[in-house]
């Protein structure tokens, strides 16, 4: 049903539609007492936050009309539906009823009546008091695990229990052994073979409290990292969340985010919104949502005023006779019709969380937060975040390890526990305190193999690699939603980009344009300078901008100002340096920035001065829109505004600017004074139009149509309504229209987009542009940015959309720009992409780019121009839309990547090493101990699980990162070169540790015990000596084998950027000064006895071996290891960067292509047509290599010659020969068809041999 009142069209016209005079004259005294004085517990408010939920969850007209519609609403809030809530140091709001106090006194008898404000009552209802009944509009915080909460759960850790019940036994047992049991002195020696008499030190339980405090420290330190990591990822939660929203307060409107929305606030609603709070629908034009997240419904929900619902429910009443009345149910069961009570698909509830898809509109907020719909299903539905991908991997690549050591552990515990029972025989039975303590011993030493075993630093390292790297991004304005998307970003393959706002400043200008035929204009020149686009032919009788007014009739000038400023939703407001600026749409905030250029009246008065009628919004589908204003008494005018090729489609007049159609000539007073009239678009003049359009496309403009069209009354006679009761806009707005005129709107590059284009396609990156932008426009903007080059293919998305699955197939390889592209088109080509095994990353802004974004594997959204929609399907917001940010989102999706490979290949070493180490000399040793004890491998565990980490997790990205190819999804996370590097460090630690354990008191001449004393001298006093070397040996070898960790290639400088690396710095630092202070002061609780000079040389050289052996491993070359080598690898075809055109089908019709590549897109890439020559920007090497299609042809023509006479050319034994002969066969083939398809030979010092004009393409 069409309404007679005028629909808004812009925000400032979005008003209540009852005015507030009416409401009091007309329904003041109708309100009932129970509404006046309704018991309420909220305080100077009438309702409950419950109350208002009843309404929507479920939704219900019927309490609606209980609670006296919008108006008993609006006073029980005490919101204004004109001026929305006061700001202004909170002062009591004008509330919605004036002159009315006098009628309605009310006797006060209890504190928890509450009445209805009127005009000119005194009480304040602050925004404190609104927050503190009915809450603010943010979910309640999850409570954060403390710090102590996170250390129980630490605790939980099985292994963890049992080495604390060990340390526990193993205390007890040391305290009975010092001081439950008699010591007597015995003779012992120093290092000088001095001999003294003493008792055993009461240290029997040191190594039990070491255990105790080594298992705190790695409870405490693995909680301290989930606490702050918790504490990162609540902050980046709590900035993605947040968002800003139209809200009108005293009167104007304003951004604010949406935490700050409280409820009584007036909220405006645009396509692509998702909706803030619930609320109840004031007003606004052909408003619908789509609320099927919330409640299931997949159709649209129009939202009407609850007055228009009763109207309707009341036609719909008066047609329906069905109650009372006999009907068949779904069964087939004959049942008693029930009444109706409703409408279905048309209601007043505003629902937090559904989303706009068309019109606009006004609506009061009545819930918010926890008390709103989209809060109550949030709440509910908290979960615990979910694994990334790599961190499931590493889960179970953990849990493998884990199983391989718990099985050598298991086999070392039975080896010693039957040695040690064996032992009996020859050495006795000794006592019972001395058998548990040995087998305790025993214990401890296989759940330390099993801690050293267990990985449990992978799944940290990818935690804190991800959290460091989203924590940056954001420095980087990435803002990372989906934590999955900073790892999978790392292995892009294919980016379909937007242009406008991304490869583009979005900064839409009009710099060019035509009114009526031929009045031209382009933008002002800077003092001294000449506007290049003079030069232009089209352009030769042009303007200046500032000249155009006087060029115009007054009454075409007033009609330009009027149609842009009505024909549009963009407002004026204040940004956050206090600069006024226009708001909205980048199309109409040009348009309505020329207009003011040009000396266009205050857009505000222009708006209010003509009543809207019927607006038409902006659809993606008919791109273009429409407004209805009355300009006076049976004087009705449609404004509209689009696409140029349409609107000029659904002209048929255009406007005569002067009776003179020379615009060389100066317009004459008569001219300037002149009505409106207009001239019959006939064909030449449709032609010109459309040159007009052509012109401005190839100057990288996007063209926009303005048109009018009159009517004397509305709706217009003749016009059949829709089944909304609503004037179709195929009858009014796609005929008979008058061109007003053709306006050429830039938006210039992004600084650094050519670069950032050309850093992707270096690191095997295929970036194709997918926009909406005409084919001329489309392929100057992606000629500019460096995504088409010669060879490529640029097609419109209408033939895109009808090519065959293996047309798209056989297309898409080639395909680097998709113009006049819908949303569809873009998942379509998502689609297919991923079918052909690519990692492909989505830019989108609009609604309509949201099943494309969710489609993709990483979906990046535009955080300034980008709906709420687009953000919410995306997986990482680009804060600045900037295409530059894309490229270091794929720098540190490789950087997490990288991070978590480097620790993988420093934690196998070390788990290989030290369960082997400690199997291998527990087993050889006639006590059954370890080459290191039990808190000497916690320690070692903690460097590698927790330091070790932090350390390489936080290594930055480098440039060179995108110097190599993406991973396939199938690619291992263990590859060949890290193998290598892993069992050559391996091999190393364990010769060095064995010979150093086995041969070391020989080399050191540390067994030179007097022959008097060696009857005497039960343990060489420098034994344990020797033991510490070994133990501090070994941890300096991983210390350095960190440092040779920073690389997982064969390149040999590990040092690069090591100095820009902190934390690294910081955490060696660390290793190294623990490790000082447990050698010399650890004593008894470490097993460790103070080393000399000489010694600690001995350990920091042997480790510092790492290095060079390191050098060497790296030097091995892979290709002799053959098939291992792949086998390992399992190397996938490789997909997406610079395309190897030979290889794919010639389609049909493209002949002429020159099928090559800029020489500056260095590949590494396998048969890829790009060398891997030095990397060069300069645009003398862009043209540097040309691969003519030429050459492709007659090496096909070549193959069917040599079929034909194979037997006379392959007769031939020298390869060389046979191509000599093939060559010479073809040669005057060759030369002919070369000069045919365009080509010339490029002379020294010039540009790609093309000519002038460029290569030749054609676009589909």
């Amino acid at each position: 049903m069409s309404s007679n009142r005028p629909p808004p069209s812009h925000p400032d016209q979005l008003q209540y539609q009852q005015q507030p005079s009416e409401l009091i004259q007309d329904d003041v005294d109708t309100i009932p007492g129970a509404i006046l004085q309704r018991p309420t517990n909220n305080g100077p408010f009438v309702f409950t936050p419950q109350e208002l939920m009843d309404l929507i969850d479920p939704k219900s007209p019927e309490l609606l009309g209980l609670y006296e519609g919008i108006e008993g609403i609006l006073a029980g809030l005490h919101a204004d539906p004109v001026k929305g809530l006061s700001t202004a140091g909170n002062r009591p709001l004008e509330t919605v009823m004036t002159d009315a106090s006098e009628k309605h006194e009310q006797s006060q008898e209890s504190t928890t009546t509450a009445t209805i404000y009127v005009s000119g009552d005194t009480t304040a209802v602050s925004f404190a008091e609104r927050e503190i009944y009915f809450g603010q509009n943010k979910l309640p915080q999850r409570k954060p695990n403390s710090i102590f909460k996170l250390m129980w759960i630490a605790l939980h850790e099985k292994i963890l229990i049992i080495l604390l019940v060990a340390a526990i036994i193993s205390i007890a047992l040391g305290i009975y052994e010092d001081y439950g049991v008699v010591h007597e002195p015995t003779l012992k020696f120093n290092k000088d073979f001095t001999s003294y008499y003493a008792t055993d030190a009461k240290i029997s339980w040191v190594e039990g409290v070491a255990i105790l405090v080594a298992v705190i420290i790695v409870i405490l330190v693995g909680s301290v990292n989930d606490y702050q990591k918790e504490a990162q990822f609540r902050k980046l939660n709590a900035k993605k969340e947040d968002r800003e929203v139209k809200v009108l307060r005293n009167g104007e409107t304003v951004l604010l985010s949406v935490f700050d929305v409280l409820v009584g606030d007036l909220l405006y609603l645009e396509p692509g919104d998702v909706i803030a709070a619930d609320g109840i629908y004031l007003g606004g034009h052909n408003l619908k949502c789509d609320e099927s997240a919330m409640t299931g419904e997949s159709d649209a929900v129009k939202k009407v005023t609850y007055e228009e619902l009763r109207k309707l429910e009341e036609a719909a009443a008066a047609h329906s006779n069905s109650e009372g009345e006999i009907e068949t149910n779904h069964e087939g069961i004959e049942v008693l019709a029930e009444p109706q009570h409703g409408i279905h698909g048309v209601d007043p509830f505003i629902i937090s969380g559904s989303k706009v898809l068309e019109g606009v509109g006004i609506y009061v907020v009545t819930g918010v937060g926890e008390n709103s719909f989209h809060g109550k299903t949030m709440m509910s539905l908290r979960t615990e975040p979910e694994d990334t991908p790599l961190q499931v991997k590493l889960n179970d690549l953990a849990e493998r390890i884990a199983k391989l050591g718990s099985l050598a552990a298991l086999l070392m515990l039975l080896i010693l526990i039957i040695r040690y029972f064996v032992g009996f025989k020859t050495n006795g039975v000794p006592s019972g305190a001395n058998i548990v303590q040995s087998l305790v011993n025993i214990v401890i030493a296989a759940i330390t193999v099993v801690v050293v075993a267990v990985p449990e630093g992978l799944p940290l390292a990818v935690t804190l690699a991800l959290a460091f790297a989203t924590t940056k991004m954001l420095k980087d304005n990435n803002l990372v939603r989906v934590l999955a998307a900073c790892e999978t970003m790392g292995n892009a393959t294919a980016i379909c980009s937007d242009k406008t706002g991304t490869l583009t400043q979005n900064r839409m200008t009009i710099v060019a344009g035509t009114i009526g035929i031929n009045t031209r204009f382009i933008a002002d020149a800077g003092e001294g300078e000449l506007n290049p686009r003079a030069n232009l032919p089209i352009n030769r009788h042009a303007v200046s901008m500032s000249q155009l007014v006087s060029n115009l009739p007054v009454a075409v000038t007033t009609m330009l100002h009027e149609t842009i400023a009505i024909n549009s939703s963009a407002f004026e407001s204040e940004d956050d340096k206090g600069n006024l600026s226009f708001i909205g749409s980048k199309t109409e905030v040009a348009l309505l920035d020329f207009s003011k250029k040009i000396g266009g009246a205050d857009y505000r008065l222009l708006r209010t001065a003509s009543p809207i009628v019927h607006l038409f919004p902006f659809s993606s589908e008919r791109k273009s829109m429409a407004t209805i204003v009355q300009m006076g008494p049976s004087h009705y005018r449609l404004h509209a505004k689009g696409a140029s090729e349409i609107i000029m489609k659904r002209c048929d007049k255009v406007l005569q600017i002067s009776a003179n159609p020379d615009q060389g000539e100066p317009l004459s007073e008569k001219d300037r004074v002149a009505k409106v009239t207009d001239l019959e678009l006939t064909g030449e003049l449709q032609t010109q139009v459309h040159k007009t359009i052509i012109s401005y496309a190839t100057q990288s403009l996007r063209t926009i149509g303005i048109a009018y069209r009159d009517f004397e009354s509305w709706p217009p006679a003749g016009i059949e309504l829709n089944e909304d009761g609503e004037v179709p806009f195929a009858a009014v707005a796609e005929s008979n229209l008058t061109l007003i005129g053709i306006v050429g709107i830039e938006d210039p590059l992004r600084e650094g987009v050519p670069e950032a284009v050309l850093a992707c396609q270096r690191a095997g990156v295929f970036v194709r542009m997918v926009t909406g932008d005409n084919i001329l426009t489309a392929k100057s903007i992606a000629t500019q940015c460096g995504i088409y080059t010669q060879g490529g293919m640029i097609m419109e998305g209408p033939k895109f959309r009808a090519l065959s699955s293996e047309e798209m197939d056989n297309v898409i390889p080639r395909l680097q720009v998709l113009a006049r592209s819908s949303p569809e088109d873009k998942k379509i080509l998502v689609g297919r992409l991923k079918a052909m095994g690519e990692i492909v990353a989505v830019t989108g802004d609009g609604t309509n780019d949201g099943p494309a974004l969710k489609m993709s594997d990483v979906g990046f959204s535009m955080g300034i121009a980008g709906t709420e929609v687009a953000k919410e399907a995306s997986s990482i917001i680009l804060m600045d839309d900037n295409f530059s940010s894309i490229v270091k989102a794929i720098l540190w999706g490789r950087s997490v990547n990288d991070a978590v490979k480097k620790f993988l290949q420093f934690q196998l070493t070390v788990n290989i090493t030290a369960v082997i180490l400690t199997l291998v000399t527990a087993v050889i040793s006639s006590s059954q101990k370890p080459v290191m004890s039990a808190v000497q491998l916690l320690w070692i565990n903690l460097i590698m699980d927790t330091l070790a980490a932090l350390a390489l997790a936080t290594d930055p990205p480098t440039p060179d990162l995108l110097d190599r190819q993406p991973e396939s999804r199938t690619s291992p996370l263990i590859t060949f070169t890290m193998w290598k590097m892993i069992l050559g460090q391996a091999i190393l630690q364990l010769v060095i540790t064995f010979v150093l354990e086995y041969a070391g008191m020989d080399i050191l001449n540390y067994d030179e015990i007097p022959d008097y004393l060696q009857p005497k001298v039960a343990e060489n006093p420098l034994r344990q000596e020797l033991d510490t070397m070994v133990f501090n040996t070994f941890v300096f070898m991983q210390i350095f084998n960190e440092v040779n960790c920073r690389r997982l290639d064969n390149h040999l400088n590990i040092f690069a950027g090591i100095l820009k690396n902190t934390y690294f710095m910081v955490i060696f630092a660390i290793m190294v000064i623990f490790q000082i202070i447990i050698v010399e002061f650890g004593g008894a609780a470490f097993s460790t006895e103070k080393l000399d000079g000489i010694q600690w040389l001995i350990c920091v050289f042997l480790g510092l071996l790492s290095i060079p052996v390191g050098v060497i491993i790296r030097l091995i070359p892979e290709e002799i290891f053959g098939p291992l080598k792949n086998w390992v690898n399992h190397p996938s075809p490789p997909t997406g960067g610079i395309p190897n055109f030979e290889n794919y089908p010639v389609m049909a019709g493209d002949i002429g292509r020159v099928n090559s590549t800029t020489g500056s897109m260095s590949s590494n890439r396998q048969g890829s047509i790009v060398g891997t020559g030095s990397v060069s920007g300069s645009p003398t090497n862009r043209d540097s290599l040309v691969w003519n299609s030429a050459i492709t042809r007659v090496r096909s023509d070549l193959q069917v010659f040599k079929a034909i006479r194979g037997g006379r050319l392959s007769a031939s034994r020298s390869s060389d020969a046979r191509h000599a002969l093939y060559a010479g066969a073809m040669l005057p083939s060759l030369v002919a068809t070369s000069v045919g398809v365009g080509w010339m030979p490029k002379a020294p010092g010039s540009g790609a041999g093309l000519g002038d004009n460029g290569p030749p393409s054609r676009s589909y």
